[in-house]
């Protein structure tokens, strides 16, 4: 009898820590919309890291960047770093933009640069864009054959 008191004791206790531990605080849910893993914001400028590889001995790190200039202009460009010095490193930026209520970025422009037997290559550019739209960076970076990439959050970009 005192071993079944103190099995049921030990159960009781047991349950009560276990709902003690599963009460958490829940928050609502961001106010912030987001699309296709990019939230649309304010935001003077926005940075994105690549996703790092399984494999890879080449890539170190890339990044996208994306800055509002002002009404009706970015700057917007990237960069990509190799661990060492490699025959090729390159990087591929990509500017997409979007509306708030629209389901897909659609493209804007692009470009791309490539620098031979070193450890780095940026390509960044000022553009002039239209306003009333969510603009964000997209970058694909490579160093010989370790491929990756990166993009920001979308920055609206008023009027002129």
């Amino acid at each position: 009898m005192r071993k079944r008191i103190q099995s049921v004791s030990c159960a009781v206790v047991l349950l009560l820590c276990m709902l003690l531990i599963s009460v958490n605080n829940t928050q609502a849910a961001s106010d912030v919309p987001i699309l296709d893993g990019s939230y649309l914001t304010h935001d003077n400028e926005s940075v994105g890291y690549d996703t790092k590889m399984t494999r890879g001995e080449h890539l170190l790190v890339g990044y996208s960047k994306c800055v509002r200039q002002g009404p009706g202009q970015i700057y917007a460009g990237g960069t990509t770093i190799a661990t060492h010095s490699v025959d090729s490193v390159r990087i591929a930026v990509i500017i997409e933009r979007a509306q708030k209520n629209d389901t897909a970025w659609e493209y804007y422009d692009s470009w791309q640069k490539e620098n031979f037997n070193t450890d780095r290559v940026g390509a960044n550019r000022a553009l002039n864009v239209e306003g009333g739209y969510y603009y964000r960076v997209r970058c694909v970076h490579a160093a010989n054959s370790d491929v990756s990439s990166s993009f920001t959050n979308g920055v609206y970009i008023e009027k002129p």
